[in-house]
């Protein structure tokens, strides 16, 4: 039988090889795995409006017999006039666990094999996130409980970024590009769109399955990773990936007359040997990287914009434009939407300019006065809200994006290294780390401040925006100067 009489779907399947197969399965295992993560994280953003409403626009039943009429409805100890504070604190026994733990979970992630730590954490994670619903049919009303709660959840959590980002690398080497990860990335909105949607269809009736749903969920990922993932191509005797230039390195090449001798294949097959047998870097020694420190500190002023919209946005839609916390929920998922375009949008314009640092700033500088604008304006009507929520979702997650995948893929195979791409665990860690205290800092922030008005939060992102911009000034102005035609000297390794 000829190719030519093979139905068309056969003959688009066999048009892969077994290694194309396999890497398209990771990248959408993987892909998977940190949506679940994601999944899980979100409920508490939707029950908080539910854990503490305006009880006058509640209808009470007859036989309830209350001592207080303003908080009848409310969930302790969250019906206190502090509320705001309370959830803030939540918010951070979680985040500031996360921080702490990220710092460490890189070097895990290198050390222990991926499979068992992914499928450890996603059991666990799914274990704690269910014990904070379980908390509603056991009528728990302890503060430290829910914080307890959040805090070990937060912990087990940072076993997910380093090691779907380390198994990526197995996977694809150093050919990543910024529109590739860009779409894999989208795995944070997608996770917060089904975890807003999950939450929201439960939280008016048993906020409790809000989060046992989810946990589930994760729980049930965890098994899927145990009987499937691949940590590497060649436990199942698939070809290494094929390494490539470094973008930094692609204008000294071009100008250099022994490309050839420089890239054949002999010091190609020396580079693999020196990875496959390269020790994990160190911390500090991964902090001198070029590059690192800059985005790190941008990440941890960009996150803590994202990670206030992550926990607050549904309370500020349900008590600005009065939405039922249902609608609050739904309506807030438009802002992870509109962080999957900018993702994309930031990684194919960084990939079509090569200049990844002057793209996050643009974006920044440009959603500075947007968030003005939707504080101002974004709840004068539907579609106003709908419009202002993706515009300000794209140019707050974009930079976000762009920073944890193509930017830090490029810093953990930079050329610095010789050739050890062990590095990349560790370097996610420190990026992502450190944008993670930035995303403990802003939703406490947030709690604290939102007591004096709105505006005043929103202030509070205008300026962080503004700081993460300043941060990679240094970056960019080595950016414009190459694009301009000037080649800065080749020092080595320990340029900053």
């Amino acid at each position: 039988m000829t190719s030519s009489s093979l139905a068309p779907g056969i003959r688009l399947v066999t048009s892969f090889s077994r290694d194309s197969w396999y890497r398209g399965f990771i990248l959408l295992l993987t892909f998977f795995f940190y949506t679940a993560y994601h999944l899980s994280r979100k409920p508490i953003s939707i029950v908080k409006s539910q854990l503490h409403r305006n009880c006058s626009f509640v209808i009470r039943p007859a036989d309830l017999n209350v001592t207080d009429n303003d908080t009848w409805c409310d969930w302790a100890p969250f019906d206190q006039n502090n509320y705001q504070n309370l959830f803030g604190w939540l918010d951070n026994c979680f985040l500031v666990a996360y921080a702490i733990g990220m710092f460490f979970s890189g070097i895990f992630g290198e050390r222990l094999p991926l499979r068992y730590y992914l499928t450890s954490g996603m059991l666990l994670s799914g274990l704690f996130t269910s014990l904070f619903g379980l908390g509603f049919y056991w009528n728990i009303h302890s503060l430290w409980y829910y914080c307890l709660m959040q805090a070990l959840n937060g912990l087990v959590q940072t076993t997910g970024w380093p090691a779907v980002v380390t198994c990526v690398g197995n996977w694809f080497g150093k050919g990543k590009r910024g529109f590739i990860m860009g779409v894999w990335n989208s795995h944070t909105s997608v996770g917060n769109i089904l975890g807003s949607l999950i939450a929201g269809a439960f939280v008016s009736s048993a906020w409790g399955l809000s989060f046992i749903v989810p946990g589930i969920i994760i729980a049930s990922m965890g098994l899927i990773c145990f009987f499937f993932l691949v940590e590497r191509p060649e436990d199942v005797n698939c070809s290494l990936p094929q390494h490539h230039v470094d973008a930094e390195r692609e204008p000294l090449l071009r100008n250099s007359t022994n490309t050839e001798e420089i890239f054949n294949n002999h010091t190609s097959a020396v580079v693999e040997a020196t990875e496959e047998h390269a020790q994990a870097i160190s911390f500090c020694g991964a902090l001198r990287i070029p590059g690192v420190v800059e985005f790190s500190l941008c990440l941890m002023f960009a996150k803590l914009v994202s990670y206030t919209f992550l926990y607050w946005l549904p309370l500020y839609i349900a008590n600005v434009a009065h939405f039922d916390p249902k609608g609050a929920g739904d309506m807030s998922t438009l802002f992870d939407v509109g962080g999957i375009l900018g993702g994309i949008l930031a990684g194919v314009i960084s990939d079509y300019t090569g200049g990844r640092a002057t793209t996050c700033c643009i974006m920044l500088i440009v959603a500075a006065p947007m968030l003005y604008l939707y504080n101002i304006f974004g709840q004068s009507g539907v579609s106003t809200t709908v419009g202002m929520l993706l515009l300000c979702g794209a140019l707050v997650n974009g930079p976000y994006a762009l920073i944890t995948t193509a930017v830090s893929a490029d810093l953990g195979t930079h050329e610095c290294l010789r050739g050890n791409a062990r590095a990349l665990s560790t370097v996610t860690a420190i990026i992502d780390g450190t944008g993670s205290i930035g995303a403990a800092i802003g939703p406490l922030l947030a709690g604290l401040i939102s007591p004096t008005g709105w505006n005043n939060v929103f202030y509070m992102l205008m300026s962080a925006d503004v700081l993460a911009c300043l941060l990679l000034s240094r970056l960019v102005f080595k950016e414009v100067r190459g694009w301009c035609g000037y080649t800065a000297p080749q020092r080595g390794f320990k340029e900053i």
